[in-house]
């Protein structure tokens, strides 16, 4: 059991906690992997089922665990990432406005890694990577220009998917352990390129989002994500 700095033991059910995440880092459960009882922790740990039933109740909501009532606890999917970030697939999102998705795939291959996107991805320089590019359409308007990599040794299938029938996204779910995520947000204008596949004016204001996603122990993907600022307003509310 680990100690704080004061030399005083953490709480029990901190403990219980701690000792669970460990496990998750460290691979013990695959994404949506049946985890042990409540009272096989109980017996493991010699708590209280109290007390592991709050250290439960705070990684599920940290989005580590999901908990199904009668049935037990589950390393989280492989969308989780954590209580700050969910990582949704955009498919998923524009149907459930009742709208319809189309995705336009403008490149699916391998292509060699040149020294930045290599550094980028942690894999040698000149590795082969998987490269795709698509629009992805909402009632025939584009939402959103997807240029993706990904690292072959963590989804060598990727390749193999109908882009035009699943997303990038699904696929690296099902495929990947996926760990935790890195992400930026910026405005920007959009290129000559970006413009043409987005049907928008060169140069109008875009969201852009780059993402990077981890297993425990490599780069799955680096994606950047262009979104015609037309399209896009952010929201908040604070009361004091």
């Amino acid at each position: 059991m680990v100690s704080t700095r004061s030399g005083k033991q953490p709480a029990p059910y901190a403990a219980v906690k701690q000792a669970l995440k460990d496990g998750l880092a460290a691979g013990r459960w695959a994404a949506g992997a049946l985890m042990p009882s409540e009272a096989e922790l109980v017996a493991q740990h010699g708590v209280s089922r109290m007390t592991v039933n709050r250290a439960l109740r705070e990684l599920q909501a940290e989005g580590l665990v999901e908990r199904v009532q009668g049935v037990g606890t589950f390393a989280a999917r492989l969308h989780r990432v954590a209580s700050t970030l969910t990582l949704h697939d955009l498919h998923e999102e524009i149907e459930s406005r009742g709208h319809v998705h189309e995705a336009r795939v403008l490149v699916q291959r391998s292509e060699k890694a040149p020294p930045k996107l290599a550094e980028q991805l942690n894999l040698p320089a000149s590795s082969t990577v998987f490269h795709t590019l698509i629009v992805h359409l909402e009632n025939g308007v584009p939402l959103q220009l997807e240029d993706r990599y990904v690292n072959p040794a963590c989804s060598p299938a990727y390749l193999q998917a109908d882009f035009s029938r699943t997303t990038p996204t699904q696929v690296l779910f099902d495929t990947t352990a996926l760990w935790r995520a890195q992400f930026s947000i910026e405005a920007e204008p959009a290129t000559a390129d970006e413009a043409r596949l987005l049907a928008i004016a060169p140069g109008s204001a875009c969201l852009v989002v780059t993402r990077r996603t981890f297993t425990t122990d490599a780069t799955i993907t680096l994606a950047r994500l262009v979104h015609p600022g037309q399209h896009y307003s952010l929201h908040g509310e604070f009361q004091p």
